[in-house]
């Protein structure tokens, strides 16, 4: 019997913990640290691979991601042990998808020659900004001038590159973000991740707000504004948005980011990272302990996993709904109720189609452009109770 998962497919993440510096808007898992022993880091995400594949054992692998944290700052034989590991017990598909993230300050011609040689085939490249100003203000550590070198390196060592800018950014204008996404487009492979800054709790950014120091960031009708003119700006490309923030010329998505949005399985490891693996009929969610001497630590002694449950119908249901409203093209109804069939939606689905927020197409419903402006409403109103 097909398993609920294959509709989605199947994906390895691998985070890798460690930054040179951490970016003042950032909530991601990344840490600074004076030395990384590659080598001990090396074998323990291949351990852990070894130990979740052995659970898979056949599974057709579609994709491998490499996130952080700065997974460039791996040595690439690092690449190359937990890579191997992920062929033990899996089938690789014949197109598989192998993306390492990389900030442009930490991008070398050799040692981007050596991550292709070690398998990866596509490169994440967090510039986020074109201005320099803006770098600094966002904490980067690298100039605009260093970023089109990265991306230029990056194009002459992968078949495909992508990279990902931040608007919605301190006194930034509508006529600035036209400017700057028009040379970010003439400058692009096929991908872009385009997202708007918010200040998440926990993080520098967040303590400068609410100490009144964080002045200039738009109001909601501009920040609605520059995603409009992003829509608009992309689309005429020949880039539109497949996903809420990201946009792509078509058959070059990303092939990861649509097995968690179409809500596949995917294996999780490395400090924080996440996972969702059907095993004998039944969906799990695990997480891995956060800090990475106790992740470390764990693998060692057996596991990284700090947290492995099941998830309900109705869990699995709400899970769908909250990645699937993320892509353009909405998610499969039929689908939604063979996971939980006593849902029922219609009549909040009906409302949301006469405010314009949603639509209907045949067995499918999704989030229309405005509804995207304010998708967590409209999520919020879909999930079961």
């Amino acid at each position: 019997m097909t398993e609920d998962w294959q509709a989605g497919g199947f994906g390895l993440y691998v985070h890798w913990p460690f930054c040179e510096a951490k970016c003042p808007y950032c909530d991601f898992n990344s840490h600074v640290v004076k030395h990384i022993d590659q080598t001990r880091w090396a074998n323990a995400l291949a351990a852990e691979v070894l130990r979740v594949s052995s659970q898979t054992p056949g599974r057709l692998l579609r994709s491998i991601f490499f996130g952080g944290g700065t997974p460039s700052l791996m040595l690439p034989e690092t690449v190359a042990t937990i890579l191997n590991a992920a062929q033990t017990h899996w089938t690789w598909a014949n197109d598989i998808e192998i993306t390492l993230e990389a900030n442009p300050n930490s991008v070398e011609a050799n040692r981007f020659r050596g991550f292709a040689e070690a398998g990866i085939n596509r490169v994440s490249l967090g510039i986020q900004s074109l201005r320099d100003n803006d770098l600094r203000r966002l904490g980067r550590l690298h100039s605009a001038k260093e970023a089109q070198r990265a991306f230029d390196i990056a194009q002459n060592t992968f078949g495909r590159v992508s990279f990902d800018l931040i608007y919605a950014r301190q006194d930034q204008t509508l006529d600035d973000w036209k400017i700057e996404l028009s040379e970010a487009l003439a400058m692009a492979g096929d991908h872009l991740s385009l997202y708007q800054l918010t200040v998440e709790h926990g993080t520098a950014f967040w303590d400068r707000q609410n100490a009144g120091k964080l002045r200039g960031l738009p109001g909601e009708d501009l920040a609605a504004d520059m995603y409009d003119l992003t829509q608009d700006l992309c689309g005429a490309a020949g880039m539109p948005a497949y996903e809420v923030s990201n946009h792509a010329a078509p058959g070059s998505e990303s092939r990861h980011n649509l097995i968690y949005w179409n809500y596949g399985d995917y294996a999780g490891v490395g400090p924080g990272a996440h996972g969702r693996l059907t095993l004998g009929g039944q969906k799990y969610a695990n997480s891995a302990w956060l800090q990475p001497g106790a992740w470390l630590k764990s693998v060692e002694t057996g596991s990284g996993d700090e947290i492995n449950s099941k998830l309900s119908v109705k869990d699995q249901a709400s899970e769908y709904l909250m990645m699937g409203l993320r892509v353009t093209d909405g998610i499969d109804t039929a689908r939604l109720h063979k996971m939980c069939d006593n849902l029922s939606l219609d009549t909040t689905v009906d409302r949301l189609l006469e405010l314009g927020l949603m639509f209907r197409s045949q067995d499918r419903i999704g989030v229309t452009q405005q509804g995207r402006l304010v998708l967590n409403a409209v999520i919020a109103e879909l999930l079961p109770d």
